[in-house]
């Protein structure tokens, strides 16, 4: 495959809902890439002339005249199976014999391609920073909206203890800060160019012609390569891509356990006429959560083929090529769509309180029983036997679906050491969120 056709974005627009963002399939189509080469190529001329390397009169000429046609590059591509041959070709035929030799002089196609792979992920990154705050901001005006607001908290799918629904936004969106700071590290990484020719000597190339292009592109000149920039570059950006896909996973996965039936915390929104089932006409499942999920397995999967091409046969082979082609493309549209759409989900979720303190209220006050330890612990008992004594409570509880501090009332053992008055203060639900204001500060929200 030597260009990107949009195969991942033709996927995710055939995914029921059309994906209306479209900025990140133009950083990596035909054109944006031909024109970056283009730009590199004559920056390189221009650098050429500022040391007399070339006439100027013939870099006036290329940047006047040098033109590219698409159809031509995949017409001589045909014949020579080098799609960056084939560009500099075409761009050739737009200039007259004299001026054209100048184009791309000492340079080698990797020169030309790396730099322009790096100008890509670095647009497609800022963008990827753009959309993440963008969802940033969605969850803290849930956090802020939702920060009191209880709900039953679970560790291995079974109650614990009450957490709210906003300190959940807080959490996730402290990962989105380290995300952002993975992605701007990553951003950071793959921000470099190289223009030093065949093996990376610059046997054939001044080095001025590097350092000005690199400058004027906005690019860090790479210390030392070989004909190519190393990849191990590239597969730190489509590791961080990776990680950044998970943490969405994980949001997303949240929201479809909140909606299931026997939680039913959370819904996504149905769009008027939008259906859940061929057979059943209640269904309403997190459809946009599911996609979110699944597509963040091709992101992992990509990562791993990236890490695939480090090794490279001495100072360069072509192994590498065809993988990126396709997975940095399809890794950065589908983050993008993933991000994008995870937002929307946030945006229409709909989101029951009171469905929230009914699913505490089926708990039978066990959510308690860490602070009735806790209270006989201080009035002396060790924790084994205080344990012990809150246990036996909580699953009789349980099983009989009694009261949990009906029974704590009414056991002597228990009101040896808890007055009645000390058992109804410790049923107190602000306990689970007296904290909740220092945390908030400490997180910056």
């Amino acid at each position: 495959m030597n260009s990107f056709d949009g195969g991942g974005y033709i996927v995710i627009s055939r995914m029921g809902k059309q994906f209306s963002m479209p900025e990140m399939v133009k950083i990596f189509s035909q054109e944006n890439r031909y024109q970056l080469m283009k730009d590199v190529a004559i920056l390189a001329c221009e650098a050429m002339a500022d040391i007399g390397q070339i006439p100027k009169s013939a870099y006036e000429e290329i940047k006047e005249h040098a033109q590219y046609d698409v159809e031509r590059i995949e017409e001589i591509e045909e014949e020579t199976r080098h799609n960056t041959i084939a560009f500099v070709i075409s761009l050739c035929e737009s200039l007259s014999p004299e001026a054209s030799r100048y184009i791309t002089l000492g340079l080698c196609s990797a020169d030309l391609s790396d730099m322009v792979q790096s100008l890509q992920m670095r647009q497609a990154g800022e963008l990827l920073q753009g959309r993440l705050d963008e969802l940033r901001r969605v969850l803290v005006n849930l956090a802020t909206k939702y920060k009191y607001t209880l709900m039953m908290g679970r560790t291995h799918g079974t109650y614990a203890e009450p957490t709210t629904f906003g300190l959940k936004m807080v959490v996730w969106i402290k990962e989105i800060d380290r995300s952002l700071d993975r992605l701007a590290h990553a951003r950071k990484m793959i921000n470099v160019g190289k223009l030093n020719g065949a093996v990376g000597t610059f046997s054939s190339i001044d080095p001025h012609v590097e350092t000005f292009v690199c400058r004027r592109l906005g690019l860090h000149p790479a210390i030392a390569t070989t004909q190519i920039l190393q990849r191990d570059r590239a597969a730190e950006y489509m590791s961080t891509l990776a990680i950044i896909s998970s943490s969405i996973e994980k949001f997303a996965t949240e929201i479809r356990n909140l909606q299931s039936s026997d939680v039913r915390e959370v819904a996504e929104n149905m769009e008027q006429g939008e259906l859940g089932s061929l057979s059943m006409p209640h269904k309403q499942r997190p459809y946009d959560s599911e996609i979110v999920s699944g597509l963040s397995r091709i992101i992992r999967a990509n990562a791993l083929a990236a890490m695939e091409d480090i090794p490279i046969w001495h100072e360069q082979d072509s192994s590498h090529y065809a993988v990126e082609r396709i997975i940095i493309p399809n890794s950065c549209i589908l983050l993008d769509y993933m991000i994008f759409q995870f937002k929307n989900i946030m945006e229409g979720l709909h989101i029951y309180p009171d469905i929230m303190q009914h699913n505490i209220d089926r708990s039978l006050g066990l959510v308690f029983s860490q602070h009735v330890l806790l209270a006989l612990m201080e009035k002396g008992l060790s924790r084994d036997v205080a344990y012990e004594m809150v246990m036996k409570h909580a699953n009789t509880a349980w099983r009989q679906q009694v009261d949990f501090q009906f029974l704590l009332l009414e056991d002597p053992a228990i009101t040896k050491y808890l007055s009645r008055q000390e058992i109804m203060k410790l049923f107190d639900y602000s306990c689970f969120i007296k904290n909740v204001e220092y945390i908030y500060q400490r997180a910056g929200i």
